[in-house]
């Protein structure tokens, strides 16, 4: 009873004002559950004259995006988590519970870079308040990495993504 109200937390997740905003609840793992809801992949970033290869955890289902990167305390430099959704909007991230400052990079269609934010660490991580980070342009991926990753290499708004799933 208690996992069928909070899948319908889950679905209640969207919010349409003048944005679509993705603001995940809080969603314990199963008690026992082995596996992990995250599949895996590698994905490129292809900048000019530069090549950035990070191993990332996908978010595709709704379990797995409201998930997130919550509750972690580190995040290895080569490593990122990309969120999946079924269609191209201008999505909305928050970071209730997450322990470690992000940047975020949101991709269209097309696997192209539309937008970067940094994302800091709310006050008070459990309760915020939040701030909304949402896309300025229609974005179908969105790639989360440590904060800075971006900058530091290099990488910016057109830059073309290359993904690769790992079975």
């Amino acid at each position: 009873m208690m996992r069928r109200f909070l899948l319908g937390c889950a679905a209640l997740l969207v919010c349409f004002v003048p944005l679509v905003c993705f603001v995940p609840p809080v969603l314990p793992l199963r008690a026992g559950a082995a596996e992990s809801p995250f599949k895996k992949g590698t994905l490129t970033l292809l900048a000019p004259a530069r090549r950035v290869v990070l191993q990332v955890e996908v978010a595709a289902t709704p379990e797995a995006r409201a998930r997130g990167l919550m509750f972690r305390t580190s995040l290895p430099e080569n490593a990122g988590m990309l969120f999946v959704f079924e269609e191209e909007q201008r999505w909305g991230f928050w970071m209730k519970n997450t322990l470690i400052p992000l940047s975020i990079a949101f991709i269209d269609r097309n696997w192209r870079i539309v937008d970067i934010q940094d994302m800091h660490v709310a006050p008070d991580p459990q309760d915020g308040p939040f701030t909304i980070y949402e896309a300025r342009a229609p974005a179908r991926y969105a790639l989360e990495v440590r904060q800075g990753l971006f900058r530091k290499h290099g990488i910016g708004v057109g830059t073309q993504i290359r993904f690769t799933p790992h079975e």
